[in-house]
């Protein structure tokens, strides 16, 4: 059986990642590859939904944030292994992504953008009244004392969470190129043609809301392992949101690599402000780079190398 290019890269990325672990000792380069790496998942899960599709989500934190307190609940209460809260938070925050869409998909444009921030903030006094998982003063995590055969905990998150954003790339590359992206592509081209064509629409859109949902939740999951205090401050965050928006938007939103690239572009160079200047920098420099992309390549990196090609060949 022949095996394609994209997946030797994936399997060379993680032999990558495990051989970085054994010869690199400065534990703030794991740190930082998490948290793009993190910033990978969400930007990939926001374009399914927002890029494929064409709808634009801004309650992106809500489904990390849900995700981050489904582990905070279910390690209380049963102790689950991370694996297994990762997985019941990709179910959890799936279904709510599943019910949100049902709700709220009727509306378009600006109305569905303002319902998916109205569900967030919904979401976020619920968790702020939520006792159990410490409400307004956040929970803390306590990590493990053994972490698997890594010299570090911080090195165990980072092979967890570059195995999710793999995955995540993978789920994002089959479905753009399979019968339901081009169903999904369809939509967000124009979708009362699509609908007249013989689309199903709303059942093509709660596909995307739910894989959308569900790996924003696999993102979240992890969270409080990283950081391990959480409150609904910081994890309903507006500037995770925006950085889920902002990172597509830069990379390209109508092909599956471009929010890789967008989050490790701007992933990156949010960690070399954070460490060489400041980190409250770091919002404008997103907002400087959104502005100047959309004004300037609206269809992102891919898009001005797609459209490069394109002249070389002709």
């Amino acid at each position: 059986m022949k095996i394609s290019a994209f997946w030797v890269v994936v399997v060379a990325i993680f032999v990558g990642g495990l051989v970085l672990t054994e010869v690199v000792d400065n534990e703030y380069y794991f740190t930082a590859l998490y948290v793009i790496l993190q910033a990978t998942i969400m930007a990939i899960a926001w374009n399914i939904l927002g890029g494929f599709t064409g709808y634009v989500n801004f309650g992106s934190a809500a489904f990390f944030a849900v995700g981050a307190y489904t582990s905070i609940a279910l390690n209380k209460s049963l102790g689950l292994p991370l694996p297994l809260l990762i997985a019941a938070a990709a179910i959890v925050c799936g279904l709510i992504g599943l019910g949100v869409g049902y709700l709220t998909l009727r509306l378009k444009g600006v109305y569905f953008a303002i319902a998916t921030l109205a569900m967030a903030i919904v979401f976020e006094t619920l968790i702020t009244n939520w006792a159990y998982v410490g409400g307004a003063r956040g929970a803390y995590i306590l990590t493990p004392e053994t972490f698997l055969w890594f010299k570090s905990y911080i090195q165990m998150v980072f092979i967890v969470m570059l195995m999710l954003a793999l995955t995540a790339v993978a789920i994002s590359r089959m479905l753009n190129s399979s019968r339901i992206g081009r169903g999904l592509a369809a939509i967000r081209d124009d979708e009362v043609a699509a609908e007249c064509a013989g689309v199903p629409t709303l059942r093509l859109k709660l596909i995307s809301t739910t894989v959308m949902g569900a790996l924003m939740g696999v993102a979240g999951a992890p969270y409080p392992f990283f950081v391990t205090f959480v409150d609904p401050v910081s994890a309903f965050n507006l500037f995770i949101a925006v950085n889920a928006i902002a990172m597509p938007m830069i990379g390209g939103t109508a092909h599956w690599l471009g929010p890789v690239i967008g989050a490790l572009l701007v992933g990156t160079t949010q960690e070399i402000i954070t460490v060489n200047v400041s980190s409250e920098l770091n919002i404008l420099l997103v907002g400087i780079m959104l502005v100047l992309f959309i004004t300037l390549a609206p269809q992102g990196i891919v898009g001005l190398w797609l459209k490069y090609w394109r002249r070389r060949k002709k």
